[in-house]
């Protein structure tokens, strides 16, 4: 049973080719997705049970399926489009709908391949990537995000105080950087150049260049339109899922990575669509753990669904007041270390926060 579970994710993003396969209205199936799971996902009971599944095989499909799938509804689009004239708000609906299925499944789906060893995974991993306009994304997450979580180095880890609004741009513009300059040095230690032409950001941008052109002979230039439409606010969209995962979190450069130094969330729909990248403390542990095996840490502090954050932190003073300052005070107050309290107190005052140390020291005396 637990096998069929993720399929959730592939109902998700067919929900989003019947809506080009009805057409009209119906374009804005796909997104119409993100609403109807937060709310299911909302009431539904924490899900803290581990996964029985062995066989790595069957536990990949619905990856294998959502990573395809996610290159494939472009073409879908492209080819709605190619033969059918939109109005303005069905314009907008395939552009939604094609980013937020960019989002999810994809992005975990994607994220699952290019964390394993086979090099045919990793290589679909890295390319299907070219739905969100950043096929070298891996690069800055596995070398950079892997190491330097909740340190001021990470820019996946927004700090106390920022919002959604300037947190995102800011991490697309230093993810995107980063990432180039991770390739480049690892170029120059091997003796080429730092823009050799091996350096992946040629092929990523060959591979879009292909990709756009094949939209282009399916659906035209209106097609392309949308497709880079919806890639960009997809690239935009997916570092909101980093602020929900990592807001906050505080951790002194050098020491070892632990699980309280990453946010879970354990609602089912969070953990079911996202293939458990929402459950994901043992996860940066061991980069190589299979999302099916990821034990749900049971001491973590409680987190709301991850599609109730994204809507909380539209509106900053909610996402602070109602769920992050609670969850941020009783991280510092019972899991942080000596070290991090100090750090965590530094951000907490910059952020104009409350001083919960000073009233927990109060209340002690």
């Amino acid at each position: 049973m637990d096998y069929l579970k993720y399929y959730v994710a592939v109902l998700i993003q067919l929900a989003g080719y019947g809506g080009f396969l009805l057409g009209g209205n119906y374009i804005w199936l796909g997104v119409a997705t993100l609403p109807i799971m937060a709310v299911l996902d909302s009431i539904l009971p924490i899900d803290l049970a581990k996964r029985r599944m062995s066989s790595r095989a069957i536990a990949n499909i619905p990856v294998w399926l959502c990573t395809l799938l996610g290159p494939g509804l472009y073409l879908m689009m492209a080819w709605y489009v190619g033969s059918h004239h939109l109005s303005a708000i069905q314009i907008a609906g395939a552009v939604l709908s094609c980013a937020w299925l960019s989002v999810l499944p994809l992005v975990p789906a994607s994220h699952e391949l290019y964390h394993q060893r086979s090099a045919l995974a990793r290589l679909v991993g890295h390319y299907a990537q070219v739905c969100y306009l950043d096929c070298t994304r891996d690069i800055g997450h596995v070398v950079r995000h892997h190491l330097d979580v909740g340190t001021v180095e990470d820019s996946d880890t927004a700090a106390r105080g920022q919002t959604l609004y300037s947190f995102a741009p800011k991490a697309v513009l230093l993810t995107t950087i980063d990432c180039q300059k991770i390739e480049s040095d690892a170029l120059e230690k091997r003796g080429y150049g730092r823009w050799s032409i091996r350096h992946r950001l040629w092929k990523a941008i060959f591979a879009q260049t292909v990709f756009q052109a094949l939209v282009y002979e399916i659906g035209g230039w209106s097609a392309v339109g949308i497709a880079l439409g919806a890639m960009i606010v997809a690239r935009f969209w997916i570092e909101t899922f980093n602020y929900f995962q990592h807001y906050g979190q505080i951790r002194v450069k050098g020491t070892p990575i632990d699980r309280r130094h990453v946010w879970n969330h354990l609602r089912p729909l969070s953990r079911l669509s996202a293939f458990e990248i929402t459950n994901h403390a043992d996860h940066h542990l061991n980069s190589y753990t299979p999302y099916y095996t990821l034990t749900p840490h049971r001491e973590a502090i409680p987190m709301p669904s991850v599609f109730v954050c994204f809507f909380a932190a539209l509106i900053p003073q909610l996402w602070f007041k109602a769920i992050i300052q609670p969850a941020l005070k009783r991280w510092d107050l019972q899991f942080a270390s000596a070290a991090e309290k100090e750090l965590a107190k530094a951000q907490n005052r910059r952020a104009g926060w409350p001083d919960w140390f000073e009233s927990e020291r109060r209340l002690a005396a």
